[in-house]
């Protein structure tokens, strides 16, 4: 069976609008080649997030401007899957490890869709703007969604520029989970302000959620301001203080093995636009680090990581510029790549 990486692109904030941000490519780790997926897809597609179905490597979904989309074939073609309200501009997707059918779509906004049905329908909820939302320039968006492995009704939103935000029936009613957030950005070396009037904004812009099966209730939160963990489902937080392992403290993605569960992933970068980044492991659910990617020269912000679900020793990474990189056999080696036609944007990140 070939082994696919698909790589999803969009616009970011600020950029130089003559940059090529968009598209879906998939790269034959064998043959080291780029396919760049158009057909039932809109003009322009800009992607935002990929998630491929866990018993069905051939199944992908992509969160685009217009709704998800879904490819039953590779990413050859690609179906819509309409959503019924207002917001559309996706930018995170979930699919339920215990039911494949159960999926959610995280929206520009605070909107999140459920299908109970691999996508067929769906039906809106409408979480409850979280204290200590911060108003920039840009909506908010639900960046990352997460469910608890070890009970399956506990469900864990990241929100950019909003904290988190945590359900317990499955996304039917929601609360937040920013209190102790609001606490920490308090302390002068976690105050940040970019845009906006308030020096909570960095403690607020959130960027991607993990729960390992070995620790249920326990949350990993990724942020402007580095990794924290809650060990009571978002009720209190705790700095990790990943400093004390890396120059590198900005962080856009945190992961779990899919098979081992004490082993993490991290993606830290200088800032949301720079020059530099780095993968780091974790044996210890993040008491402790080390640098992942030996011998790769990371010339952009670290953008996401995917740890596949069928090879323990696979993983892949891409940076804001378009430098796509991985191992297949657990970091001895490293393949290099960069995404075609000078594309940079990128966002999303799927392996099988």
């Amino acid at each position: 069976m070939k082994t696919y990486v698909y790589v999803g692109a969009a616009q970011t904030f600020g950029a130089d609008a003559r940059t090529p941000m968009q598209g879906i490519y998939r790269l034959d780790v064998a043959r080291g080649q780029w396919d760049t997926l158009s057909s039932g897809l809109p003009d322009k597609v800009e992607v935002r997030c990929l998630a491929t179905h866990p018993g069905a490597p051939h199944i992908v979904y992509a969160g685009t401007q217009a709704g998800p989309y879904r490819s039953t074939d590779g990413g050859d073609s690609w179906t819509a899957l309409a959503l019924p309200g207002k917001e559309q501009l996706v930018w995170s997707l979930l699919i339920h490890p215990k039911d494949p059918q159960t999926i959610y779509a995280g929206t520009q906004g605070t909107t999140i869709y459920r299908s109970r049905d691999g996508g067929a329908t769906w039906r809106e909820l409408s979480p409850p703007e979280p204290r200590g939302m911060v108003h920039m320039s840009f909506p908010c968006r639900v960046i990352r969604l997460v469910v608890d492995p070890g009970r399956p009704d506990d469900l864990y939103a990241a929100l950019e520029v909003g904290g988190v935000m945590r359900s317990h029936d499955g996304g039917d009613t929601w609360q937040s989970c920013n209190d102790s957030l609001l606490e920490h950005a308090e302390q002068p070396r976690l105050k940040s302000r970019i845009v906006s009037d308030t020096e909570t904004e960095g403690m607020m812009d959130s960027h991607a959620l993990a729960i390992s099966p070995a620790q249920s209730g326990t949350v990993f939160l990724a942020n402007r301001m580095g990794l924290f963990r809650s060990d009571d489902g978002g009720g209190r937080w705790t700095e990790m203080e990943i400093g004390r392992f890396s120059p590198l403290t900005y962080a856009r993605d945190v992961k779990v093995s899919p098979h081992d569960p004490r082993t993490m992933y991290a993606a830290l970068s200088v800032a949301a636009q720079s020059d530099a980044g780095s993968l780091y492991r974790s044996h210890d659910l993040g008491q402790s680090w080390q640098r992942f990617d030996h011998d790769v020269s990371i010339d952009s912000t670290l953008m996401i990581i995917a740890a596949s679900a069928a090879n323990p020793d696979r993983v892949w990474c891409a940076a804001r510029r378009g430098q796509v990189f991985g191992t297949e056999d657990g970091g001895k080696n490293w393949q290099q790549h960069q995404l075609p036609g000078g594309v940079e944007g990128v966002y999303a990140l799927a392996t099988a």
